[in-house]
This record gives C-alpha cells, structure tokens and sequence, in this order.
C-alpha cells in the first residue's frame, strides 16, 4: 500500500509538473518565443529622459513609446571624447565600433565598417532610411556611408550609389543634382532602377521597387512646416519593404530634437518629439499587427543637458532649463517591443545594438 500510495504521488508530481512547463512554454512573452524577421530602428537624435519628458507631459502624461515593453539605458561616449557627435554616435549604433567625433562609418584608423543595414541587404533583406534631415546628415550617413568628416555631403551622396538600399527619404536633393563635380545622381539612381520621388505624395504613390525621396532642397524645415513628413514616409517605406517575403531593416531617424535642444527651445523640443512620438505609433502599429517585427527606439546622444523643473499635463508651457547649447554625455534612454525586445533592456553599450540585431536576424557576414 505504501508503495502505491509513492507510486501514485510520483505519477501526480510528474504530471503537475509537466503541466507547469506547458503552461509556461504556452504563456511565455511573445519576444521569448521568436525571432524577429523585420527591425524598425527609431533614434531620436538628441533624445534625453528629459526630452522624452517634455512630450509626455505636453500630451496629457501619454506618449505612443509607453507601448514598448522593455527598455533600458545606451552609453554614449566615443573613442576619443566622453561626450560624442552625431558622427561617432550614428556609426555606433549602425556600426558597433566606438571611432572618433566626426568620422562615418569607420573605425579610429579609418577603416571602413560594414554597417547593420549594409549587412542586411547583404543577406537579401529589403532595407531603408527615412530622416527628418538630409539623408547625408551625419546619422544616416552612418547606415550608408564611409568616410573621414561627416561635412563631406556630396561623397556621402555618391556612397548611396554604392549599396543596394530599397527606400531612402529625406532631404539633401542637391547634395544629389547641384555638385561641384557637375554629376547628377538621381540620372544615376534611375539607370539602377529607382524611382525619384520630389514630394510626400510622390512617395506616397510608390507602392513597390527601390524609391529615393528626395523632398528638399538641403535640410527639412521643422515642425509644423515639415507637416506630416516624417511619420507618412515612414508608414509608406514600412509598406514597401514589407513587400519582401524575407524581411526588412529600416532606420528612422527624428533629427530635429536635436537641433531645438541646441537652441535651449523647450517649445519647438516638445513639438518635435511629438512628431517623432507619432512617427513610433506607426512602427508599433505596424509591429502589433505583424506580429513579426521588432521595433527599437534609442538617441545617438542627449543634447542641452536639458532638465525640468515644472510643467502642467497638457500644456506645452514646461519650466526647464538647459546646462549647454551643444551635446552632453549622459546615458540615453533605450525602449523595445516585439520578438527579441527582451534583449534590449538594462544599461547597454551603444557598439552593442548592431550585434544583438545581426544575431536576432540570424544574418550571415
């Protein structure tokens, strides 16, 4: 009888613990389930916790980015100052090397660095930039270019013709077609089957292929006069690059937090965060439905030292104050949603965001 009784007890054991393990191989978060087959990288560049801030408090306490599920913290600093340019920053994060303030796409002794969105492409995936800049400013440079100064626009624009990149939208239309060597790429970007879109709703009409938008002159004018280039371009890219069955790498970057912060203006901070803020509504919404898509949304680098010291929900009329006009060396903030974002939480190197995606994509060098 003893025996059966220990018999019967073990059978129970075996079977309640069976059943907690399917239970919790059923229940486990998405992201620990999968990897993911398409990565929306946002940077938000100049972005703090206090520029994070600013726009939630503006917006009634709320932002689109509170429906990432992990988030965490980049370290900044470069290979030769504690406090990094856009330059050094963006090659972190597209490249994973530290290199010096100023340089693209290349380690401290100046040799060239395959870049994530590089690396992508290299494994048949679908990839694009979309930028709140010229797409030859110095964060997107850092995805598609190599060189020494990141003020080297027009040799930043003739790289664009040395990759296979699907969508490209921004500004810089002249780094293009008004050079000092007198060539005109888009003559060149169409012999190599891009279609050249001038305006939003030339992009917008786009619906497959390899597409350069190409929509000012030099930099993109800020919010409002932008309108709503940012977040439509990146919803129509997303669309595009969905079209391969393999995946897609995009980068988007909202550049113009940056340049308020440089200002010290709290108002035009907000605006553009705002604007960034709905622009990471349409990669999530994308995401959730997909169901495959990872989105991460980090900063290259905090700018204004900028702190708060009062505000009402719901207003833009924030008490804050700025500890300089330039960069600082602060950590930034890093959010992550869908398979894989567990990866992304924690304080964080910024060399470390090219590796963890190449691994989540299981790409091939």
């Amino acid at each position: 009888m003893i025996i059966t009784n220990y018999i019967i007890q073990m059978k129970n054991s075996i079977f309640i613990t069976s059943v907690c393990l399917l239970f919790c191989l059923t229940f486990q978060p998405l992201s620990a389930q999968k990897n993911p087959k398409n990565v929306i990288f946002l940077i938000g560049d100049g972005m703090g916790i206090a520029q994070v801030y600013a726009g939630m408090v503006a917006n009634g306490n709320h932002l689109e980015l509170e429906r990432c599920t992990y988030s965490g913290f980049s370290k900044t600093y470069s290979s030769n100052k504690f406090t990094t340019d856009s330059g050094a920053g963006g090659t972190a994060l597209a490249c994973g090397v530290k290199t010096k303030n100023g340089m693209i796409g290349m380690n401290p002794d100046s040799v060239a660095v395959q870049s994530i969105l590089e690396l992508a492409s290299k494994n048949n995936l679908s990839t694009g930039i979309v930028v709140a800049c010229a797409v030859t400013h110095a964060t997107p440079a850092s995805y598609i270019a190599h060189q020494i100064n990141r003020d080297m626009y027009e040799e930043i624009a003739t790289d664009y013709l040395k990759t296979n990149i699907d969508v490209f939208i921004g500004g810089g239309r002249k780094y293009f077609e008004d050079r000092t060597d007198n060539r005109n790429l888009t003559n060149e970007l169409k012999a190599k089957n891009y279609q050249i879109a001038y305006t939003l709703k030339d992009v917008k009409a786009v619906k497959i292929g390899k597409l350069a938008g190409l929509l000012y002159d030099d930099q993109n004018p800020g919010i409002p006069e932008r309108g709503t280039m940012l977040p439509d371009a990146t919803e129509a890219s997303i669309n595009i690059l969905s079209n391969n069955k393999k995946g897609f790498f995009l980068m988007v970057e909202g550049s113009q937090i940056d340049w308020a912060a440089h200002d010290n203006n709290t108002q035009q901070i907000i605006k553009e965060m705002l604007d960034f803020d709905q622009t990471i509504g349409k990669a999530l919404d994308f995401a959730k439905k997909d169901g495959n898509t990872l989105v991460i949304i980090t900063a290259d680098h905090e700018t204004g030292g900028m702190t708060i010291l009062d505000g009402k929900f719901g207003s833009d009329m924030l008490k804050a104050a700025f500890t300089t006009k330039s960069h600082s060396g602060v950590p930034v903030p890093v959010f992550a949603y869908g398979p894989g974002a567990e990866n992304f939480s924690g304080f964080m190197e910024n060399i470390s965001f090219k590796g963890k995606i190449e691994k989540l994509l299981k790409l091939k060098k």
